[in-house]
């Protein structure tokens, strides 16, 4: 992490982390407004950061048997209304389209908010028997729900995400294939993102904690049993010759990802970006390059670790150096490369990490390795700090009170144990303002009773803040 603050626009996170993040994601160039509210323009920095994410994803899903497809845009308001809790989730978000050209519409169609209803359509049409099973499809798409308010990257009325949805013949292999792509995402955010998180079940979700230790949920994996395909009749004919229904899940993440690497590892200076998803992975900076050589000696190291695999720019503008060295921190480049006249001499170069501003002397001949070691260094240390992050900020409560007092200390995540009734999670959100944020796999047991209720325990459960 820089020790000095190089750029002035930004507010201090310490200050104001709300503004600080909306600082980060004006100022880095990752993303405008547009004229209608929470409606954002990704620029070119900002959608390289998707285009990453979703290269890495997309070839991880296809291991586990997964195709794309797209859906169509718009929804018959009659197919919505076949899944009656479905659309009752989502109505108040919902955009309608009732004019066609100059003609009014005979049904109103729906802004795709989500894509349930159309995919099991076309499953109805396309699931006959059971050798016509698993269907394991995802689609990349944007999607559109009218929030009342919006944050760039955390919450968009229209967003870019993924959205896979599956059928299978049986209860046990669609659990399976939901903890499966649950998996997919945990590993992604760790060895890619360097993110650390807490896992949960039932809806299982990775829960990653930021910076200002709020909660931010990083991805979801469902599992919907037959409901669906009971709502929209689709059946199969089982390996008995009988009618049955098929097991669904659906498992998604979205550009709110971006939000989460911003606000899990961005600090003082701006974006620190995890080397797998920058979209510059090595800035090349001479010094001095008005000296003779200077550039043509950059542009050689740039050529070469081009040339290597790395994605790496030489920035040969009349602008200072210390402006160059703001700029690339202030986009969170992992890597900064300095070549300078004395460095010519000497048969070397200087690399610079972003995540603690460590220097290091790098012989030229040795320039590719000790650029994959730094990077790797730089995730390594990324993760780190995330992990002691979430590490340092679990509390356990024995009480209500108890509970509210640490979440109003110390932020974080708070945990107890609960005896899984509703009710018990509203009066925690009222009195403690928190919410569930998901029930680990390795289960604690912390107490006999609910710390709510005083009724008999069944679950461990992390509480908090989230956006």
């Amino acid at each position: 992490m820089a020790k000095e603050k190089k750029v002035e626009q930004i507010t201090d996170m310490e200050v104001d982390f709300a503004q600080w993040f909306t600082d980060v994601c004006k100022k880095a160039e990752l993303i405008s407004y547009s004229s209608i509210k929470g409606i954002f323009v990704y620029r070119p920095y900002g959608y390289a950061i998707w285009e990453n994410i979703q290269k890495i994803l997309d070839a991880e899903f296809k291991k586990c048997g997964v195709e794309n497809v797209y859906m169509p845009m718009l929804i018959p308001e009659s197919l919505l209304q076949k899944e009656k809790d479905h659309v009752e989730g989502f109505a108040p978000e919902c955009a309608w389209v009732t004019m066609g050209g100059s003609e009014k519409l005979e049904e109103r169609y729906c802004v795709r908010p989500t894509s349930e209803t159309l995919f099991c359509e076309h499953f109805r049409e396309v699931i006959q028997s059971h050798r016509d099973l698993p269907k394991c499809y995802n689609q990349w798409c944007s999607v559109l729900r009218w929030e009342k308010t919006s944050r760039p990257f955390l919450r968009h009325r229209e967003f870019l995400w993924q959205e896979g949805h599956t059928m299978h013949a049986t209860a046990e292999e669609a659990e399976a294939y939901t903890q499966r792509m649950l998996n997919v995402y945990a590993d992604f955010c760790e060895n890619v993102l360097a993110m650390k998180f807490n896992g949960a079940e039932a809806t299982y979700t990775i829960e990653c904690m930021m910076h200002d230790r709020k909660a931010l949920q990083a991805g979801t994996s469902h599992y919907f049993g037959d409901g669906f395909a009971k709502a929209f009749d689709i059946t199969f004919t089982n390996k008995d010759n009988q009618r049955a229904y098929p097991h669904q899940t659906s498992w998604g993440v979205s550009t709110r990802l971006i939000g989460g690497i911003i606000m899990t590892h961005g600090d003082n200076s701006g974006l620190v970006l995890p080397p797998k998803i920058a979209p510059v992975q090595v800035i090349v900076v001479p010094v001095a390059q008005h000296k003779p050589g200077v550039s043509e000696a950059a542009q050689a190291l740039c050529d070469r670790l081009n040339a290597a695999g790395y994605r790496a720019k030489i920035d040969l503008s009349d602008q200072s150096l210390g402006w160059k060295c703001a700029e690339y921190e202030m986009k969170g480049v992992p890597l900064r490369v300095e070549m300078g006249p004395r460095d010519m001499e000497n048969g070397q170069c200087v690399m610079v990490r972003r995540d603690n501003g460590e220097k290091t002397f790098v012989a030229v001949s040795e320039l590719e390795a000790k650029a994959g070691e730094l990077l790797q260094a730089v995730h390594d240390g990324l993760y780190a700090r995330a992990k002691k992050n979430l590490e340092d900020h679990i509390y356990e409560a024995h009480s209500l009170e108890e509970a509210k007092q640490l979440q109003e200390q110390n932020g974080g995540f708070i945990k107890t144990m609960w005896c899984g009734d509703e009710a018990c999670e509203l009066k925690m959100k009222e009195v403690a303002g928190m919410s569930s944020r998901c029930m680990p796999f390795a289960q604690e047991h912390l107490d006999d009773v609910c710390p709510i209720c005083g009724k008999p325990a069944k679950h461990s459960i992390l509480w908090g803040v989230a956006y």
